[in-house]
């Protein structure tokens, strides 16, 4: 049982579907099962048409639903659902996320007044560790994250963009998603902006979400495409390379 108090509503949600109903089904059940008391609403985003594997079910909390006419990238995506955000706190949350208790509450309690966007740790199926703090992407980072020696930051530099809680004053505040990104590198992107707008980003170390990862850009040359392309976009910002006089390259 949790020992947080009930409650008002707080947070909206934000979850976009790729024809992924199926992964979307038991993360409702999950969202009801333990955090009902603090979903306001879930703004759920069908990419693409595809079956209405949902029909039928209910949940403890309003399900609005936004079919495009034409499929956006990411970050389109979740500011379009933000129009229809008034709660405090705005969650972005990849279908494939799982969990087994309440992790909203906890975080939201442990929310510092200045932190603009909060995360759990997040497991891969099949790890024993969660997922390591990340450091800013540079070319040079990505080749020294395979060398055996790579020493991995104490706090994260960014929050991958797969459980995302905005507080929504922050996400007003930077204008949301840069939508010149597609797909990848839109995450980094708003973590730079929001850090160089004075928030912080805070990872909240005793709670976990587990990720039942799909990498698709290893297997598909269009998401290996996307990939690359958002790196060099990445590379390229001016928000990028502010945050990376904020934070001098590690040895």
């Amino acid at each position: 049982m949790s020992t947080y108090p009930s409650p008002s509503p707080a947070v909206t949600v934000s979850i976009v579907s790729h024809g992924q109903l199926e992964l979307v089904r038991p993360l409702l059940e999950q969202l009801d099962r333990f955090s009902r008391a603090l979903t306001a609403k879930v703004v759920l985003t069908q990419n693409i048409p595809e079956p209405d594997l949902l029909a039928g079910a209910s949940w403890g909390f309003e399900i609005e639903r936004i079919e495009n006419a034409v499929p956006l990238g990411f970050g389109a995506n979740h500011n379009q659902a933000f129009d229809r955000c008034t709660t405090p706190w705005f969650l972005v949350l990849n279908p494939d996320i799982r969990f087994d208790r309440d992790v909203l509450a906890p975080l939201i309690a442990q929310a510092a007044p200045d932190s603009g966007l909060l995360t759990p740790r997040i497991l891969e199926p099949g790890k024993s560790e969660p997922e390591q703090h990340r450091a800013i992407i540079t070319p040079l980072e990505i080749l020294r994250r395979k060398r055996p020696d790579y020493v991995r930051p104490l706090v994260p530099d960014w929050i991958p963009g797969l459980f995302m809680l905005f507080r929504s004053e922050a996400y007003r505040q930077v204008g949301g998603f840069d939508e010149r990104f597609f797909m990848y590198g839109e995450d980094f992107d708003i973590c730079a902006r929001t850090r160089l707008a004075g928030w912080k980003l805070q990872v909240a170390e005793d709670l976990m979400a587990l990720h039942d990862a799909q990498r698709a850009s290893r297997t598909s040359l269009r998401h290996l495409y996307w990939h690359v392309t958002s790196l060099l976009k990445v590379w390229l910002s001016r928000p990028f390379w502010r945050y990376r006089r904020m934070h001098p390259p590690r040895p």
